[in-house]
């Protein structure tokens, strides 16, 4: 017999340890404290932040309350960062953008639930998580295409160019771009004039802490360009967050100069019955190699960190990072076999098949589109995922 089957007939081995770890884990565990400081330095005055506590899913509910921490990283104007920060978090997370040609926001959302937190991201703002032990893990993705190969193919697939600008001579320089439009990132809310090749689909990652708690610094592209997530994260350790969140400013400030807006929200997540986190010891670093490796993550996202923590540290619940809403809702949808009735897989919405978009229902706007293979949508859902894919017209469009 071969030796897959004989797995299948055999339940997999589960250490004792962690068995016990579930078991620890499924015990009711009171709500941790949140705590955070907030810090900035303006260069061009595009960053907002938005901080909301105490947000109840159920209204006078205290139990249902979430944290909210958002940084919006306005480009080229401030209408898209502010109108994002206006509408996100009461549109239950549903963004609204409207046609203002290259106004644009590089941003994203934390949400801290007791001890999960959930990161939606579009752009190169950056959540890291810092935990017991000095392990810093990235709860983002950089959607910038000069270091990410995934979106560059993307973009060359849905038919947009990525290039570097020329100059006189043929000689090519800056950052890689998306053409047309010339953005060198491959999603953000807004950049309506660069059309289907730039999308506000965010990466979405959630995570459940141990009840020893975490650190979450969350920053705009000014200090990342500056810091690794190492080098910030190890910058502030056992200070409160109000002055942690200074002093990383501080630090980009040091080692690059004020270059760019630069926003900086520190959040610590505490157990009840701990005053501040406790600090982690630094550990002893080669000077060689700290000369040879310390800034090789100044702009691109180290693998090394995108490494979540061992378990009973913090457990990855969910991640999904498809710019494809056929990948992301999958291809299923349920159907009422009696009344022929089709419940949409975004509002969850009974409703005649005739009044959505169905599985391969044929290309929408333009021939070129490719037929939509997901689940079924009902026609408010579909004008928003065409809103999101670039596809429509109107000057005033409501995207998910």
């Amino acid at each position: 017999m071969r030796q897959a089957e004989v797995s299948m007939m055999k339940p997999p081995f589960v250490p004792l340890a962690t068995l016990i770890g579930r078991e620890l884990r499924n015990e009711k565990v009171e709500k941790p404290f949140v705590k955070f400081g907030q810090a900035a330095l303006a260069k061009k005055g595009e960053d907002y932040f938005l901080i909301k506590l105490d947000c109840e899913r159920v209204p006078g509910n205290p139990a249902t309350s979430f944290t909210v921490f958002a940084i919006f990283d306005g480009h080229n104007g401030i209408s898209a960062a502010i109108f994002a920060r206006e509408n996100l978090l009461s549109n239950v997370l549903i963004v609204y953008i409207d046609d203002r040609g290259n106004v644009r926001d590089n941003s994203y959302i934390v949400v801290i639930d007791g001890w999960t937190v959930t990161v939606a991201s579009v752009g190169d703002s950056r959540c890291i998580l810092d935990t017991q032990g000095g392990i810093v893990s990235l709860l983002t993705v950089d959607h910038r295409l000069e270091e990410n190969v995934e979106e560059r193919e993307r973009v060359t697939a849905s038919g947009g160019e990525v290039g570097r600008l020329n100059v006189f001579g043929g000689n090519e320089v800056g950052p890689l771009r998306c053409w047309p439009g010339g953005l060198c990132l491959s999603r953000s809310i807004g950049d309506t004039d660069v059309g289907e090749f730039i999308v506000p689909i965010p990466h979405v990652k959630q995570v459940k802490l141990s009840n020893a708690g975490g650190r979450l610094i969350i920053a705009s592209d000014g200090i990342w360009d500056a810091l690794s997530s190492d080098m910030a994260a190890k910058s502030c350790r056992g200070l409160p967050a109000e002055l942690a969140a200074k002093l990383v400013v501080k630090e980009a400030l040091r080692s690059r100069g004020l270059k760019d807006d630069t926003t900086c929200l520190v959040v610590d997540i505490i157990p009840s019955d701990m005053p501040i986190l406790p600090s982690t010891p630094l550990k002893k670093q080669n000077v060689l190699s700290s000369l040879l490796f310390g800034k090789r993550s100044l702009n691109s996202t180290n693998k090394t960190t995108n490494k979540l923590s061992a378990v009973g540290v913090v457990e990855e619940l969910f991640e999904e990072g498809s710019a494809m809403l056929a990948e992301r809702l999958g291809k299923d949808y349920p159907m009422n076999t009696n009344s022929g009735i089709f419940k949409c897989a975004v509002c969850q919405v009974d409703q005649p098949p005739a009044e959505g978009l169905t599985l391969n229902s044929g290309p929408f706007f333009s021939p070129a589109s490719k037929p939509w293979e997901g689940p079924f949508l009902c026609t408010n859902c579909r004008k928003k995922k065409d809103a999101m894919e670039g596809k429509t017209t109107s000057t005033h469009t409501v995207i998910m």
